[in-house]
């Protein structure tokens, strides 16, 4: 370290630290003297403050640790960079190489962001290394190689480009490091997605459960249970609920299956484990409840959190399980779902939900959308179809399931099948269980056993281990895998990982336990950890037992004599136990053995059948006497050593001819060659962070990989890819991450013409094969130019980011491009050769620097258009020529957007949106033509002033007008007859709306910060209305009688200073909430039965001072 080193920068460590993996969001990088003691230390504070946690200095960090190792995870793992660039903090190489990483990870394109704060020092100099710069690396130039000083340069260079805060004489310091904490937090929000069934009919209940939520309210922390039988979809609601709402959120965590977690004997811990683990994006273990209520309270509770649980029972209560509602943030929000309505009321002040069974027209076109593959049924069909349906009962998964098993069968089959149904309907209690049981009696046995095998053990796995296991033992699971997705028994996500309704695996596993009601042993699967253990210390079991599962923190030890009894075990998973004797005698059948983070494991095992060997984070090192009998493994087609990070060099796996996969991810210590030349059959290579830096091919000839389809060698130390590679002639995917060969600027090499995917993070250029479909080029920022696409002809989908060129050549010759995605390119101008995009069906520009979009015209296929963030631009044109084909157009923050020719000729538009933007015809907006718009939204266009043709807009079913501050009148609104949900929030303006009693659709209705709205004339005929929010509205003085509103739900009238007197509440029987004006005069009727926190019956009430009613448990 420099002589300096103490005083060079808070976060540059010292040379023994320990940096717990996950632990902070925010990374500071600043030489101390510098800053230590003045603007780094009050930014720190806030941070803190702001519960925050931030990379800073040794005081966070344990010793025994070197600082290559601490930053590899403190860099990586923080979500948020900021550096402050001081007058010498270029002296300090520590800084410099915090800095090179900084930029690296957010090349990355991960989400990872930088915060520059130029303190002192003028951005020119950070940027081209000029004054103090310029003399800091005059002594770095003698001490260090070219290439590290040429990326610490790019480094300064890419810094020196970004925005951030320039602190001078002049500034308050102290607002600075405000708006620094205001960036801060609005960027720490979790940005999950997950996998939900396309519902049909699932917009409606989406929007009901977020109004139950409020998220506009920060007053009150709020929980909603989702209840309802099995099959109803609460699942797939809490999940569209989850994607729509997530990233508004610090912290978010979705957890599935909380109940059969909780039926385990270590359930609780191990769902606090999984609740803080997955919240803190850290492994954490805690050992007993109370540790786990007190970790929540003291990292998780004062988060705005998102935290959702799916389907729990009444073993789950909430202060039991996450502590007091009262010590989580005011922001946050909690979803349960549950079949059963009872286990919510040990949930304090719960909102209940219950999802309406589909009605009969969208359950015949669920049913429909898997028997024909279309929405109606063929005319010839329509009767038998609603028999079907009546079956099925309007439960979505009953119809799916159905559905699919009739599609592409004869009449009879069906006749046949609608007959077994009816028998069920009237003889069986079970009735859902029953149904979908009619599907997997007409499996065949190898889909029988694929079945069970995922019910019970795979769901939520990858499909690449067990899919070699079942075909060792002729499953044939390609064809088995397709017919249960195609019965809609299953269904892999887009990472390939198997996914099952807990209903249908509730289904296997009860058809499991009928084997012997009375004894687990004698089953043909054992998933129970506690079944399996007491079998094993019995030892008991026969060889009817094909496999075991064990997982959960344990001391046992299992020894080879325990398994003595099960000869037919062809599969075995065990996590966190020992396992020691001779293995060699025992499980001959053995074909998957699957051993997770054991400190000790066989060093004999019957490798006879074994197809895959997986021993993610063991403790096995090169010494392992295990390798010997391992490299005897002639069927071994699958060897998966993720993250066994003792390994440093490749076992010698020469004789395991058969292998298909080969994991080295992130065992980190590896290093040296890597020998795959004798690997014929190989497919798959996984290679990524490791310490690899050659490639070894028998004779160098790449003729022996020719069944490769993917490797992944990002984040290595390979400086060069095999010679021959466009030899691989059935490469697919590969993946080469931050490529930094040892010729800086030298190409990759040709690339082989079956190349389907290609992702490159770092600054190389490619000769990439015509064949390429998909391309994604991300924080490509070292070159000044993207290499000519104009090859690639067969290019669909093209995604371009953090890329710093003025223009993507060869972009018109991508004639059979469908989605483009162009984003965070700041020095982008120009798309010539946009017209020629002919197959064009989506394109997506956000924060981008063009000023005019080349004319649209031409791409008569485009279906959505988003343009967001391109604060240069002021014409879009062309847009006439998209009147038949366009259905989404989306613009935001344009701030100079003038001109927009042609938009009323949008015809085929069904949703539109505006936000942040001018409008070149004036302050008033003409949509007479978009007669097909379903939904409008119109957001913080404060210049408009008018909206005309709203009377011709008869399909609009939405309309969301959010702080349109000059807004007076909406003509023709009152025409709207289609209008289900009216928002017109903060329009401030706005004195009176047209009658509103020939709204009989609207269900939705929010005026709230209508300051000026004076009244509601014809509110009192909203008869489908279910919620009605007027807070704030200070001028309206009268409001009608209510009486007529039997669905309203929900009644915010708060904030309304001049409404003294609302009549009619006595009527209002589904009414749940109520929100108003103290001192408001109210007689009523609270009708209710133990839904209130006043009245449990029929009684007379007069409120004087309320505030909100809350339903009671």
């Amino acid at each position: 370290m420099e002589s300096s080193a103490a005083a060079s920068s808070s976060s540059a460590l010292p040379q023994s630290v320990a940096l717990p993996a996950g632990d902070y969001e925010v990374f500071m990088s600043f030489r101390g003297p510098d800053v230590r003691n003045k603007f780094a230390s009050h930014l720190y504070t806030s941070l803190a403050r702001a519960k925050i946690r931030t990379f800073r200095d040794e005081e966070e960090l344990q010793k025994g640790e070197g600082i290559a190792p601490s930053l590899v995870r403190a860099i990586p793992d923080s979500k948020i960079y900021i550096p402050i660039l001081s007058e010498q903090y270029a002296s300090s190489k520590w800084c410099l190489t915090e800095l090179a990483q900084m930029v690296e990870c957010w090349k990355q394109g991960k989400g990872h962001i930088i915060l520059p704060i130029f303190y002192f020092v003028d951005p020119r100099d950070v940027r081209k290394q000029q004054g103090s710069y310029q003399q800091a690396f005059e002594q770095h130039a003698q001490k260090h190689s070219p290439q590290t000083v040429i990326e610490w340069k790019e480094a300064l260079r890419e810094v020196g480009q970004m925005k951030g805060w320039h602190v001078t004489e002049s500034c308050s310091e102290g607002t600075i490091v405000d708006e620094v904490l205001s960036k801060v937090e609005s960027h720490l929000m979790s940005m999950y997605t997950l996998v939900t069934d396309e519902l049909v009919g699932i917009d409606t209940p989406v929007e009901e459960v977020m109004e139950l939520l409020d998220l506009g309210s920060s007053d009150e922390k709020v929980i909603v249970g989702i209840h309802g039988m099995g099959g109803l979809g609460k699942t797939t609601l809490s999940k569209a609920v989850y994607n729509k709402i997530c990233s508004k959120f610090d912290r978010c965590c979705y957890l599935e299956d909380v109940r059969e977690a909780l039926a385990k004997s270590d359930g609780a811990v191990s769902l606090l484990n999984r609740i803080i683990s997955t919240i803190l994006k850290a492994d954490h273990q805690v050992k007993s409840v109370s540790e786990g209520i007190n970790m929540i309270k003291e990292r998780v509770s004062k988060h705005k959190l998102l935290l959702v649980l799916d389907d729990i029972d009444d073993k789950f209560e909430f202060d039991k399980i996450l502590g007091k509602l009262s010590d989580f943030s005011a922001e946050s929000r909690f979803i349960f779902t549950t079949r059963y309505k009872r286990a919510l009321n040990f949930i304090p002040e719960c909102k209940f939900y219950e999802p309406e069974e589909m009605s009969r027209h969208l359950s015949l076109q669920l049913f429909c959308k898997h028997a024909f593959g279309m929405n109606n049924p063929p005319e010839e069909d329509a009767e038998i179809c609603g028999e079907f349906v009546e079956v099925a009962a309007g439960l979505p998964l009953a119809l799916k399931v159905i559905g699919s098993l009739l599609f592409h069968r004869g009449r009879e089959f069906w006749e046949e099948k609608l007959k077994e149904y009816r028998g069920i309907v009237s003889t069986t209690e079970n009735v859902l269980q029953e149904r979908l049981k009619i599907s997997y009696k007409d499996l065949s046995h190898n889909e029988k056993q694929i079945f069970l095998d995922i019910a019970c053990f795979f769901i939520g796995d990858e499909k690449d281990l067990p899919y070699y296991m079942w075909s060792e033992c002729d499953f044939y699971p390609e064809s088995g895998i397709d017919t249960l997705i195609h019965r809609s028994l299953m269904k892999l996500e887009k990472n390939n990982r198997f996914w099952m309704h807990d209903h249908i695996r509730d289904l296997g596993r009860a058809i499991v336990k009928k084997e012997d009601v009375r004894h687990p042993y004698n089953r043909s699967r054992i998933w129970s950890t506690d079944d399996a253990l007491d079998m094993l210390r019995n030892r008991q079991g026969s060889e009817r037992v094909e496999a075991i599962q064990i997982h959960g923190y344990g001391n046992e030890m299992l020894k080879s004599q325990n398994f003595e009894k099960l000869s037919g075990l062809r599969y075995l998973n065990v996590q966190y136990r020992q396992m020691m004797g001779d293995f060699s005698q025992v499980l001959p059948n053995i074909c998957f053995l699957q051993l997770h983070q054991c400190a000790s494991i066989p060093t004999n095992i019957n490798v006879k059948k074994l197809a895959v060997l997986d021993l993610c984070s063991c403790n096995v090192k090169d010494n392992w006497k295990g390798w010997s009998g391992v490299k005897a493994a002639t069927k071994l087609k699958a060897l998966n050593l993720h993250e066994c990070r003792e390994l440093t060099k490749s076992p010698d796996m020469s004789k395991c001819t058969s292998l298909e996969l080969i994991n080295f991810m992130w065992c980190h210590k590896l290093e040296g060659q890597i020998h795959i030349g004798k690997f014929k059959n190989m497919k798959k290579l996984l290679l990524n962070y490791t310490a690899i830096t050659e490639l070894v091919i028998s004779g160098g000839d790449t003729g022996n990989l020719q069944r490769l389809e993917e490797m992944d060698v990002s984040e290595t130390g390979l400086t060069e890819l095999p010679a021959g590679m466009e030899n691989l002639s059935s490469l697919k995917i590969l993946s080469l991450g931050s490529w930094k060969p040892a010729n800086y600027w030298m190409e990759i090499p040709r690339l082989p013409r079956s190349l389907k995917r290609l992702s490159i993070l770092g600054p190389s250029s490619t000769a990439a094969p015509a064949s390429l479909t998909s391309l994604k080029v991300v924080g490509c920022s070292d070159l000044n130019e993207l290499p000519s696409l104009e090859n690639l002809c067969n290019l669909t989908q093209l995604k371009v980011s953090g890329v710093q060129v003025a223009e993507i050549r060869g972009l018109g010759e991508l004639r059979a491009l469908e989605t483009m995605v162009i984003s965070d390119c700041l020095n982008l101008n120009s798309l010539n050769g946009l017209e020629n995009l002919l197959l064009l069906k989506t394109l997506t520009l956000s924060s981008v620097n063009l000023e005019r979009l080349p004319s649209l015209a031409n791409l008569s296929k485009l279906k959505d258009l988003e343009v967001g963030r391109c604060r240069n631009l002021v014409e879009i044109q062309g847009m006439d020529g998209l009147g038949e084909s366009l259905s989404c157009l989306t613009i935001e923050e344009c701030p100079r957007l003038e001109s927009m020719d042609g938009l009323q000729l949008l015809g085929a538009l069904e949703e539109l949106t505006f936000s942040d933007i001018l409008f070149g015809q004036g302050p008033s907006l003409d949509l007479s033509g978009l007669v097909n718009l379903k939904r409008l939204n119109i957001h913080w266009c404060p210049e408009l002033t008018e909206v005309k043709g709203l009377e011709r807009l008869m399909s609009l079913e939405r309309l969301s007008m959010r702080g349109c501050l000059s807004i007076r009148q909406l003509p023709g609104i009152n025409r709207l007859e289609s209008l289900q949900k009216l928002s017109l929030d903060e329009c401030r303006s706005i004195t009176r709306l047209p009658n509103l009693s020939g709204f009989k659709n609207l269900w939705d209705l929010k005026l709230k910060g209508c300051i000026e709205l004076t009244g509601l004339e014809g509110v009192e005929g909203l008869e489908s209305l279910r919620e009605l929010n007027l807070r704030d509205c200070r001028s309206i003085t009268e409001l009608g009688n209510l009486s007529g509103l039997k669905k309203l739900r929900r009644l915010t009238i708060s904030g309304c200073t001049k409404l003294v007197e609302v009549n009619g509440l006595d009527e209002l029987e589904e009414l749940e909430y109520l929100e108003m004006e103290r001192r408001m005069r109210v007689k009523c009727w609270v009708r209710s039965t133990a839904r209130y926190a006043v009245g449990l019956c029929f009684f007379l009430v007069e409120i004087c001072q309320v505030n909100s009613l809350h339903r009671s448990t």
